[in-house]
């Protein structure tokens, strides 16, 4: 993807309407590669690479899940902090059809479906985050700040602890 032919997805279309200040992020996608790849094309951090995961309680209630890259969710601690009996991934196809993206390109801002957000706590303390901008291959840099403003995550500790 050239600097020229950046995507204008519906990522972008909320953030420009939110006036958040963001840079573009392209690079070589690869299948399966995840956050560690995206911050190896990137020169950043893995940490401040986030996960943007489409998951589920157990009443099959769409959720968003933001993880640092480098950190997994502890399903078994969201759904207590949910109150509900378990929280798992949304299969691939459900995810693309409540987000509207493709899995590998989701991001969390110009989902198809509202869904509620919740953000790993320490995420809001970066300096700057890089999210997936709704295509694969494609992140946006931005303040934490201006994502907590536009979605209004529940920020929470739900991260595996090693």
């Amino acid at each position: 993807m050239s600097r020229d032919r950046l995507p204008v997805t519906s990522a972008v279309r909320v953030l420009r309407a939110h006036g958040v200040v963001w840079t573009d992020h392209p690079y070589e996608y690869e299948e399966r590669g995840g956050t560690a790849v995206s911050a190896r094309e990137l020169g950043v951090a893995e940490h401040a690479c986030i996960k943007t995961l489409i998951m589920q309680d157990d009443a099959k209630q769409p959720l968003i899940v933001l993880m640092h890259g480098d950190r997994e969710v502890s399903t078994k601690r969201l759904a207590r902090l949910l109150g509900v009996k378990s929280v798992e991934p949304c299969p691939p196809a459900v995810a693309d059809r409540h987000s509207g993206y493709q899995v590998g390109g989701t991001s969390p801002f110009g989902t198809r479906r509202a869904m509620p957000v919740y953000m790993e706590r320490t995420i809001a303390g970066l300096p700057r985050i890089y999210v997936n901008g709704g295509r694969r291959g494609y992140l946006v840099g931005l303040a934490p700040a201006d994502l907590v403003r536009v979605l209004r995550p529940v920020l929470v500790d739900a991260a595996t602890t090693d």
